[in-house]
């Protein structure tokens, strides 16, 4: 009876050993993106990791909210469309437990005409939209505000909201819209502040169409860097490992500087 125990165990502890040698039957990686440019960057490492025997599945978002839900439910191994500010807070909001893993690109923010075409000629009392979630939100009167525009509450920084506006010299009626709508609300207002993602999507470009950007150089270019994020835990999956190697690559850089003309700029 010992001796048929420890046959059993002995075999028991070489198909564990093997088990943990073997390379994972799911070598399936999907991944929830922005439409622009987020799965079109993703699409560019597709052969390469096929060739290393993961498949690459890309699921496109139109929102910044269902992505997170659905990474932090496990219906995606990993997400890529948002900065770190936005990131901490969705965290904070939604009790989710989502992680940053690679910064792969900095889009920046521009502000964009409407129906006025030069900041200086907006009207009293005219209209900048601008994103309505969080820190997005923030990150827009920041802007306005580096334009002389308007002048926030000292120190409110990335929680900034339109009632820390101090000083608003021309009255402008800064009016939050979601961030996807941004674009499609030109038309009514006189200017908007647009995430760089959905302008490209919208056809915008943000070296000829924005009256005015985000430094590339500055201290947002590091803050909103955009990243590769999973679930707590699954940081060091062999699977998001070899994503982010090929993300990071010099074939990426290159797919990100010919395509985005600034729009996008590489974080490696």
């Amino acid at each position: 009876m010992k001796k048929t125990l420890a046959i059993l165990f002995a075999a028991l502890l070489a198909l564990s050993l093997f088990a943990g040698c073997a390379k994972p039957k799911n070598n399936v990686i999907k991944v929830g993106a922005s439409i622009t440019p987020h799965a079109q960057i993703l699409a560019v490492v597709k052969d390469e990791l096929a060739a290393q025997g993961y498949e690459l599945q890309i699921v496109e978002f139109t929102d910044y909210v269902q992505p997170n839900l659905a990474l932090e439910n496990g219906e995606l191994d990993a997400n890529y469309f948002q900065h770190q500010p936005y990131l901490d807070d969705f965290n904070a909001n939604n009790n989710t437990h989502i992680v940053g893993v690679a910064a792969i690109h900095y889009e920046p923010f521009g502000i964009y005409p409407g129906k006025t075409k030069a900041l200086a000629d907006i009207p009293d009392g005219g209209k900048i939209a601008v994103p309505n979630d969080g820190t997005n939100e923030a990150r827009a009167l920041l802007l306005l505000e580096a334009q002389g525009l308007i002048k926030l509450k000292e120190g409110v920084g990335l929680g900034a909201t339109v009632l820390d506006i101090t000083e608003n010299p021309k009255n402008i009626d800064v009016i939050e819209v979601e961030a996807a709508q941004l674009a499609r609300s030109l038309q009514d207002v006189d200017f908007a502040v647009i995430n760089g993602n959905y302008a490209i999507q919208a056809g915008l470009k943000v070296g000829t169409d924005a009256v005015a950007t985000e430094d590339k150089d500055s201290v947002a270019a590091d803050t909103y860097a955009n990243l590769l994020c999973v679930k707590e835990g699954n940081e060091n999956d062999p699977r998001i490992l070899a994503l982010i190697a090929a993300l990071k690559s010099d074939k990426v850089r290159s797919y990100i500087e010919d395509t985005y003309e600034g729009a996008v700029i590489p974080k490696f």
